[in-house]
């Protein structure tokens, strides 16, 4: 089934960012040989689309299939070409899932899976599916094949896609089982956790069972699971959960203009990705992942993978993730970014956005907990953890092995700790108190809306206190950072550690 002339003319849909090519028909049970129920007509049926698609082809092409009833299972494989382009010039990448008979619509509930481009092929019915793919009915109507052309060559792609139908009695969908909402806990503590984490329900290669024994070894307190563009991860954790590690649903919303940790949502549920900064449907999206009881966190925001550049702005964000896996210089202007908006807030001007860091990890090499994300909770429960963060009540560590105490004083005895606010007079002298262990070879810095003011090395052991005084008349707010030695020409050294903001003044 040939669709290029289709292709060909459809391709101005580039500009809605979707196209839904002519259905795939089956001939199903009543056509097979002994007619439904029959023992000699075929145990399954295939069809074959092949076709091409364009350079600017749209974002989304739908391969409708009619799916007869009868039908216990579907699987799906594709493949697609991958010419020589020259340097510089991108090659072809194509992405694939799933959506039921309850159609397509953005948002809407028909979604079953995606596997992005992790996986060849798929299968699902109702007893079970491939990782990245929720189980369930297979119910007659139209399903359709997305795919997602993420790069074209300037060749085109030449795809194809093999769709298998297998009749038969339908299995039952097991209940899933959903991790619990809080763990035992140490009462209002400082918990570590990692909210971006990748196993192979998506594009990584640890199973769940994996990641809680790494996160366990990395002294982690929490984790969330952060698939791309699916929820079928959220029923994959039990018996991995414990009095000693609260695990978290979520997922990695990955957009063509940017990625978002959706942390903590209600299990079970989905938030759409099929969208550009140019639709103006972020918004939209991000109270979606609210009302879901979740964090809206842009993930790695300069990062430079194709997509990854963070377009939708920061107005709908609950904190912003300046520091994703092994600190590199695009955490660097992140996290500069991130510093130059604390201003407006030490002036009155609404809310600021806490940053927060987390490892990314999909397969080995990348190591669970690097970083971590330190949050002050009242409990550690999925409630407490998100109110810590929302609050600001955060530092973000390389590992388990560095401990920090941040805090600023006044001349009466005044106190504020991370993420709070010092109200005291504009010249009234302050004092910035850092204590820090598990940083050998490092220095702490005091960073202000002036930039970096203070730098003291810390002793050989890697633990000391550091101490450094000013007024609110010279600056607004005061940060610490803990690095290492610089590696990089003209820039500073890699993150050790880092706080959130103590504001300063009245204001």
């Amino acid at each position: 089934m040939d669709r290029r002339d289709i292709l060909r003319l459809g391709a101005v849909a580039g500009a809605t960012g979707a196209l839904t090519l002519a259905p795939v028909s089956f001939a199903g049970a009543e056509g097979r040989a002994d007619g439904p129920g029959g023992s000699g007509g075929p145990a399954d049926e295939t069809r074959t689309v092949t076709g091409h698609l364009p350079t600017g082809a749209p974002d989304f092409v739908y391969v409708p299939v009619e799916v007869p009833r009868g039908v216990r299972e579907i699987a799906v494989s594709y493949t697609y070409d991958k010419p020589s382009v020259p340097a510089g010039t991108n090659g072809n990448a194509c992405d694939i899932g799933i959506f039921d008979e309850r159609g397509t619509e953005l948002g809407g509930a028909g979604f079953r899976g995606w596997s992005g481009g992790a996986r060849t092929e798929f299968f699902l019915r109702a007893d079970a599916a491939t990782p990245g793919y929720l189980p369930g009915p297979i119910r007659p109507g139209t399903w359709h094949i997305a795919l997602g052309p993420y790069t074209v060559a300037p060749q085109g792609m030449d795809y194809k896609v093999a769709i298998t139908l297998r009749y038969g009695a339908a299995g039952e969908t097991p209940k899933p089982v959903y991790p619990p909402q809080r763990a035992k806990g140490r009462g209002r503590a400082w918990y570590r956790g990692d909210n971006h984490l990748h196993s192979v329900h998506s594009d990584g290669r640890r199973t769940p069972a994996e990641i809680a024994a790494l996160a366990r070894a990395a002294g982690l307190d929490f984790l969330t699971t952060t698939e791309h563009n699916t929820t079928s991860s959220h029923a994959a954790w039990e018996g991995l959960w414990g009095d000693d590690l609260l695990i978290l649903t979520g997922e990695e919303i990955t957009t063509r203009n940017g990625h978002v940790v959706a942390m903590g949502t209600d299990p079970g549920v989905f938030v759409d990705w099929r969208y550009r900064a140019r639709d103006n449907a972020f918004g939209k999206f991000a109270r979606a992942v609210r009302r879901a009881g979740g964090l809206v966190i842009p993930a790695h925001p300069h990062a430079t993978c194709i997509g990854c550049n963070w377009k939708f702005g920061l107005n709908e964000a609950d904190a912003v993730e300046v520091w994703n896996g092994p600190y590199t210089p695009d955490d660097e202007v992140t996290l500069a970014e991130w510093d130059n908006t604390l201003v407006a807030h030490a002036q009155g001007r609404g809310a600021w956005l806490p940053a927060v860091g987390h490892s990314d990890a999909h397969r080995d090499p990348d190591v669970v907990g690097l970083p971590q994300t330190v949050v002050l909770a009242d409990d550690l429960s999925r409630q407490a953890i998100q109110e810590g963060i929302r609050a600001g009540r955060v530092w973000i560590a390389e590992s388990a092995k560095v401990s920090l105490a941040f805090s600023v004083t006044g001349e009466r005895g005044e106190h504020a700790g991370i993420g709070e606010r010092l109200r005291v007079g504009r010249t009234s002298s302050v004092t910035a108190r850092l204590e820090v262990s598990g940083a050998p070879g490092c220095t702490v810095s005091f960073v202000t809306d002036q930039g970096l003011r203070y730098s003291e090395p810390l002793p050989d052991s890697g633990s000391g206190t550091v101490s450094w005084r000013t007024t609110p008349d010279n600056a607004a707010y005061i940060r610490a950072e803990v690095r290492h030695p610089a590696t990089t020409p003209a820039l500073p050294g890699p993150m050790a550690a880092l706080t959130n903001p103590v504001f300063l003044g009245r204001e």
